[in-house]
Protein backbone atom coordinates (compact mmCIF):
# COMPACT_ATOMS: atom_id res chain seq x y z
CA UNK A 1 0.00 0.00 0.00
CA UNK A 2 1.41 3.33 -0.45
CA UNK A 3 2.00 6.28 2.28
CA UNK A 4 1.16 9.12 0.35
CA UNK A 5 -0.82 11.62 1.58
CA UNK A 6 -3.60 13.26 -0.07
CA UNK A 7 -2.70 16.88 -1.79
CA UNK A 8 -5.04 19.98 -2.72
CA UNK A 9 -3.86 21.48 -6.03
CA UNK A 10 -5.48 24.60 -6.41
CA UNK A 11 -5.76 25.54 -10.43
CA UNK A 12 -6.91 28.92 -11.48
CA UNK A 13 -7.82 29.39 -15.21
CA UNK A 14 -6.60 33.09 -15.61
CA UNK A 15 -9.27 34.08 -18.76
CA UNK A 16 -11.44 31.51 -18.05
CA UNK A 17 -10.41 29.03 -20.68
CA UNK A 18 -8.37 25.56 -19.96
CA UNK A 19 -5.73 26.32 -22.90
CA UNK A 20 -4.86 29.97 -21.58
CA UNK A 21 -2.98 31.06 -18.99
CA UNK A 22 -3.43 28.33 -16.18
CA UNK A 23 -1.89 29.07 -12.45
CA UNK A 24 -1.11 26.24 -9.64
CA UNK A 25 -0.35 26.28 -6.05
CA UNK A 26 -0.61 23.94 -2.84
CA UNK A 27 -2.14 24.65 0.60
CA UNK A 28 0.61 25.38 2.94
CA UNK A 29 3.77 25.69 0.10
CA UNK A 30 5.03 28.81 -1.20
CA UNK A 31 5.65 28.19 -4.42
CA UNK A 32 3.59 29.48 -7.72
CA UNK A 33 3.39 27.94 -11.09
CA UNK A 34 2.82 29.90 -14.13
CA UNK A 35 2.37 27.96 -17.21
CA UNK A 36 1.34 30.11 -20.60
CA UNK A 37 1.32 28.86 -24.46
CA UNK A 38 3.56 30.35 -26.46
CA UNK A 39 0.91 32.82 -28.45
CA UNK A 40 0.22 34.42 -24.82
CA UNK A 41 4.22 34.77 -23.39
CA UNK A 42 3.55 38.60 -23.47
CA UNK A 43 0.32 38.66 -21.39
CA UNK A 44 1.96 36.15 -18.88
CA UNK A 45 5.22 38.22 -18.60
CA UNK A 46 3.25 41.35 -18.10
CA UNK A 47 2.61 39.32 -14.57
CA UNK A 48 3.94 40.40 -11.19
CA UNK A 49 5.34 36.35 -10.84
CA UNK A 50 7.70 36.31 -13.92
CA UNK A 51 9.27 39.55 -12.46
CA UNK A 52 10.69 37.76 -9.44
CA UNK A 53 13.71 35.07 -8.68
CA UNK A 54 12.68 32.06 -10.22
CA UNK A 55 13.05 29.04 -12.51
CA UNK A 56 11.47 28.56 -15.90
CA UNK A 57 10.92 25.87 -18.14
CA UNK A 58 10.28 25.98 -22.16
CA UNK A 59 8.36 22.89 -23.38
CA UNK A 60 7.82 21.66 -26.82
CA UNK A 61 8.28 18.26 -29.00
CA UNK A 62 11.61 17.21 -29.87
CA UNK A 63 12.14 17.57 -33.78
CA UNK A 64 14.53 15.47 -33.34
CA UNK A 65 13.20 12.91 -31.29
CA UNK A 66 9.20 12.68 -31.67
CA UNK A 67 8.53 10.06 -29.20
CA UNK A 68 9.80 12.26 -26.30
CA UNK A 69 8.73 15.92 -25.65
CA UNK A 70 12.09 19.10 -25.46
CA UNK A 71 12.56 21.19 -22.11
CA UNK A 72 15.03 23.74 -21.57
CA UNK A 73 15.31 24.61 -17.75
CA UNK A 74 17.08 27.83 -16.65
CA UNK A 75 16.45 30.10 -13.87
CA UNK A 76 17.37 34.17 -13.47
CA UNK A 77 16.95 36.91 -10.86
CA UNK A 78 13.90 38.23 -13.36
CA UNK A 79 12.60 35.42 -15.14
CA UNK A 80 10.92 37.55 -17.88
CA UNK A 81 13.87 38.76 -18.81
CA UNK A 82 15.56 35.66 -19.51
CA UNK A 83 12.84 34.85 -21.59
CA UNK A 84 12.48 37.98 -23.62
CA UNK A 85 15.94 36.57 -24.45
CA UNK A 86 15.27 33.17 -25.13
CA UNK A 87 12.46 34.72 -27.47
CA UNK A 88 15.03 35.44 -29.68
CA UNK A 89 16.97 32.43 -29.82
CA UNK A 90 16.41 30.32 -33.28
CA UNK A 91 17.67 27.57 -31.32
CA UNK A 92 14.91 26.99 -28.82
CA UNK A 93 12.22 27.55 -31.54
CA UNK A 94 11.16 23.97 -30.62
CA UNK A 95 8.89 25.16 -27.35
CA UNK A 96 5.28 25.52 -26.91
CA UNK A 97 4.53 26.23 -23.76
CA UNK A 98 6.15 28.58 -20.84
CA UNK A 99 6.63 27.29 -16.82
CA UNK A 100 7.48 29.99 -14.30
CA UNK A 101 8.01 28.47 -10.98
CA UNK A 102 8.34 31.21 -8.35
CA UNK A 103 8.17 31.84 -4.18
CA UNK A 104 4.57 33.43 -2.97
CA UNK A 105 6.75 34.72 -0.07
CA UNK A 106 9.14 36.17 -2.87
CA UNK A 107 11.93 34.46 -0.23
CA UNK A 108 13.91 32.32 -3.24
CA UNK A 109 17.36 33.64 -3.98
CA UNK A 110 19.74 33.18 -6.64
CA UNK A 111 21.52 30.78 -5.04
CA UNK A 112 17.80 28.39 -4.18
CA UNK A 113 17.13 28.82 -7.79
CA UNK A 114 20.41 27.78 -9.27
CA UNK A 115 20.43 24.50 -6.80
CA UNK A 116 17.06 24.02 -8.17
CA UNK A 117 17.95 24.32 -11.78
CA UNK A 118 20.91 22.08 -11.29
CA UNK A 119 18.46 19.20 -9.76
CA UNK A 120 15.29 19.87 -12.51
CA UNK A 121 18.36 19.42 -14.81
CA UNK A 122 19.21 16.13 -13.19
CA UNK A 123 16.12 14.28 -12.58
CA UNK A 124 14.71 14.96 -15.88
CA UNK A 125 17.36 13.31 -17.26
CA UNK A 126 16.23 10.29 -14.72
CA UNK A 127 12.94 10.35 -15.54
CA UNK A 128 13.65 10.23 -19.49
CA UNK A 129 10.15 11.68 -20.44
CA UNK A 130 11.50 14.70 -22.18
CA UNK A 131 15.38 15.41 -23.65
CA UNK A 132 16.75 18.42 -22.13
CA UNK A 133 17.83 21.00 -24.54
CA UNK A 134 20.77 22.77 -22.32
CA UNK A 135 23.96 23.18 -23.97
CA UNK A 136 25.87 22.54 -20.82
CA UNK A 137 24.21 20.94 -17.57
CA UNK A 138 24.34 23.27 -14.71
CA UNK A 139 26.71 21.37 -12.08
CA UNK A 140 25.22 20.76 -8.27
CA UNK A 141 25.42 24.21 -6.19
CA UNK A 142 26.49 24.24 -2.69
CA UNK A 143 23.65 25.66 -0.01
CA UNK A 144 23.47 25.69 3.89
CA UNK A 145 22.08 21.64 4.83
CA UNK A 146 19.10 23.45 5.96
CA UNK A 147 18.62 25.23 2.78
CA UNK A 148 19.26 22.29 0.76
CA UNK A 149 16.53 20.39 3.11
CA UNK A 150 14.00 23.11 1.97
CA UNK A 151 14.82 23.23 -1.34
CA UNK A 152 14.47 19.65 -1.95
CA UNK A 153 10.83 20.05 -0.16
CA UNK A 154 10.19 22.80 -2.74
CA UNK A 155 11.19 20.38 -5.56
CA UNK A 156 8.96 17.57 -4.25
CA UNK A 157 6.07 19.73 -4.75
CA UNK A 158 7.00 20.71 -7.90
CA UNK A 159 7.10 16.92 -9.08
CA UNK A 160 3.32 17.12 -7.62
CA UNK A 161 2.26 19.95 -9.39
CA UNK A 162 3.90 20.45 -12.69
CA UNK A 163 2.12 16.78 -14.14
CA UNK A 164 -1.46 18.42 -12.91
CA UNK A 165 -0.65 21.17 -15.72
CA UNK A 166 0.13 18.88 -18.17
CA UNK A 167 3.67 19.19 -17.73
CA UNK A 168 5.42 15.46 -16.61
CA UNK A 169 8.95 15.47 -17.86
CA UNK A 170 9.91 15.56 -13.63
CA UNK A 171 7.29 12.82 -12.98
CA UNK A 172 9.22 9.41 -12.30
CA UNK A 173 9.02 6.18 -14.20
CA UNK A 174 8.72 3.35 -12.27
CA UNK A 175 11.54 1.17 -12.28
CA UNK A 176 12.31 -2.15 -10.90
CA UNK A 177 14.85 -2.84 -8.16
CA UNK A 178 16.11 -6.10 -9.16
CA UNK A 179 18.32 -7.36 -11.80
CA UNK A 180 16.85 -8.87 -14.95
CA UNK A 181 14.99 -12.28 -14.61
CA UNK A 182 14.51 -12.05 -10.87
CA UNK A 183 10.76 -11.25 -9.20
CA UNK A 184 9.96 -7.34 -9.13
CA UNK A 185 10.43 -4.77 -6.68
CA UNK A 186 8.50 -1.69 -7.66
CA UNK A 187 9.50 1.16 -6.01
CA UNK A 188 6.26 3.81 -7.68
CA UNK A 189 3.13 3.30 -5.41
CA UNK A 190 -0.29 1.56 -7.58
CA UNK A 191 2.16 -0.41 -9.61
CA UNK A 192 1.76 -4.05 -11.53
CA UNK A 193 4.98 -5.93 -12.72
CA UNK A 194 3.47 -7.18 -15.88
CA UNK A 195 5.19 -9.67 -18.56
CA UNK A 196 4.46 -10.47 -21.85
CA UNK A 197 5.53 -14.42 -23.94
CA UNK A 198 5.09 -15.65 -26.97
CA UNK A 199 6.48 -18.88 -28.14
CA UNK A 200 5.42 -18.75 -31.59
CA UNK A 201 7.05 -15.25 -32.27
CA UNK A 202 9.96 -16.13 -29.90
CA UNK A 203 9.91 -13.09 -27.61
CA UNK A 204 9.23 -12.08 -24.20
CA UNK A 205 8.42 -8.22 -22.37
CA UNK A 206 8.33 -7.47 -19.22
CA UNK A 207 6.80 -4.09 -18.13
CA UNK A 208 5.94 -2.27 -14.96
CA UNK A 209 2.05 -0.59 -15.06
CA UNK A 210 0.79 2.39 -12.62
CA UNK A 211 -1.67 5.22 -13.14
CA UNK A 212 -2.54 3.90 -16.68
CA UNK A 213 0.46 4.21 -17.80
CA UNK A 214 3.30 1.32 -18.85
CA UNK A 215 6.76 0.90 -18.74
CA UNK A 216 8.44 -1.88 -20.67
CA UNK A 217 11.42 -2.76 -19.84
CA UNK A 218 15.09 -3.01 -21.18
CA UNK A 219 15.96 -6.02 -22.13
CA UNK A 220 12.80 -6.97 -23.94
CA UNK A 221 12.04 -8.21 -27.18
CA UNK A 222 10.03 -7.59 -29.79
CA UNK A 223 8.97 -9.49 -33.13
CA UNK A 224 10.76 -8.63 -36.02
CA UNK A 225 7.16 -9.69 -38.18
CA UNK A 226 6.44 -6.99 -40.73
CA UNK A 227 3.52 -8.86 -43.06
CA UNK A 228 0.62 -7.91 -40.75
CA UNK A 229 -2.43 -6.27 -41.93
CA UNK A 230 -2.92 -3.85 -39.76
CA UNK A 231 -1.34 -2.18 -36.44
CA UNK A 232 -2.53 1.61 -35.21
CA UNK A 233 1.15 2.27 -33.39
CA UNK A 234 2.87 1.03 -36.72
CA UNK A 235 4.14 4.80 -36.61
CA UNK A 236 5.00 4.69 -32.80
CA UNK A 237 7.22 1.28 -33.49
CA UNK A 238 8.75 2.79 -36.68
CA UNK A 239 10.03 6.32 -34.57
CA UNK A 240 11.08 3.58 -31.59
CA UNK A 241 13.51 1.88 -34.24
CA UNK A 242 14.48 5.59 -35.77
CA UNK A 243 15.52 6.53 -32.33
CA UNK A 244 17.56 2.93 -31.94
CA UNK A 245 15.52 2.68 -28.75
CA UNK A 246 14.46 -0.65 -30.33
CA UNK A 247 17.05 -2.67 -32.07
CA UNK A 248 17.92 -5.73 -33.51
CA UNK A 249 19.09 -8.78 -31.59
CA UNK A 250 22.50 -10.32 -31.37
CA UNK A 251 21.36 -13.76 -33.46
CA UNK A 252 19.01 -11.15 -35.96
CA UNK A 253 15.55 -13.09 -34.74
CA UNK A 254 14.04 -10.43 -33.10
CA UNK A 255 14.27 -6.89 -32.25
CA UNK A 256 15.17 -5.57 -28.47
CA UNK A 257 14.69 -2.75 -26.34
CA UNK A 258 17.82 -1.17 -25.38
CA UNK A 259 16.30 0.63 -22.32
CA UNK A 260 12.89 1.50 -20.55
CA UNK A 261 10.37 2.73 -22.97
CA UNK A 262 7.04 4.48 -21.39
CA UNK A 263 3.60 3.90 -23.21
CA UNK A 264 0.40 5.16 -22.91
CA UNK A 265 -1.38 2.26 -22.75
CA UNK A 266 -1.12 -1.65 -22.95
CA UNK A 267 -2.43 -1.98 -25.70
CA UNK A 268 0.24 0.78 -27.43
CA UNK A 269 3.19 -1.41 -25.88
CA UNK A 270 1.72 -5.08 -27.04
CA UNK A 271 0.97 -3.20 -30.87
CA UNK A 272 4.79 -2.17 -30.59
CA UNK A 273 5.94 -5.44 -29.38
CA UNK A 274 3.77 -7.48 -31.93
CA UNK A 275 3.52 -5.00 -34.80
CA UNK A 276 -0.23 -5.45 -35.22
CA UNK A 277 -3.29 -4.81 -33.39
CA UNK A 278 -3.75 -6.35 -29.98
CA UNK A 279 -5.71 -5.85 -26.75
CA UNK A 280 -2.90 -5.47 -24.38
CA UNK A 281 -5.42 -6.04 -21.14
CA UNK A 282 -5.78 -9.64 -22.47
CA UNK A 283 -1.86 -10.00 -23.53
CA UNK A 284 -0.07 -8.83 -20.43
CA UNK A 285 -0.65 -10.29 -17.68
CA UNK A 286 0.30 -10.33 -13.84
CA UNK A 287 3.61 -12.27 -12.72
CA UNK A 288 3.35 -14.49 -10.22
CA UNK A 289 -0.02 -15.03 -10.80
CA UNK A 290 -0.48 -15.84 -14.61
CA UNK A 291 -3.60 -13.84 -14.84
CA UNK A 292 -4.06 -11.48 -17.58
CA UNK A 293 -3.87 -7.59 -16.65
CA UNK A 294 -7.85 -7.54 -18.20
CA UNK A 295 -8.72 -10.04 -14.74
CA UNK A 296 -6.18 -8.59 -12.27
CA UNK A 297 -8.25 -4.97 -13.23
CA UNK A 298 -11.77 -6.22 -12.67
CA UNK A 299 -10.99 -8.10 -9.77
CA UNK A 300 -9.93 -4.94 -8.18
CA UNK A 301 -13.09 -3.54 -8.94
CA UNK A 302 -14.79 -6.65 -7.13
CA UNK A 303 -13.14 -5.94 -4.31
CA UNK A 304 -14.14 -2.23 -4.14
CA UNK A 305 -18.02 -3.63 -4.94
CA UNK A 306 -17.99 -5.92 -2.05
Amino acid sequence: MSDATGRTVRLFLVDGTPTGLVTAEIMNWTGHVLVTPRGRIGEALAREEPQRTGLYCLVGDDPDQPSKSRVYIGEGDCVADRIKAHARDESKDFWTRACFITSKDTNLTKAHVRYLESRVVELTKLADRANVANGTEPGPKALPESDIADMEFFLSQMQVVLPVVGLDFLRPSPRPSTSQGAPLEISAPRAVSLYLRSEAHGIEARAIESDGELTVLAGSSATKREDFVSNTYGALRKQLLDDKRLRLSSDGERYMFVDDVVFSSPSAAAGVIFNRNSNGRTAWRVEGTGITLKEWQDAQLRDQLS
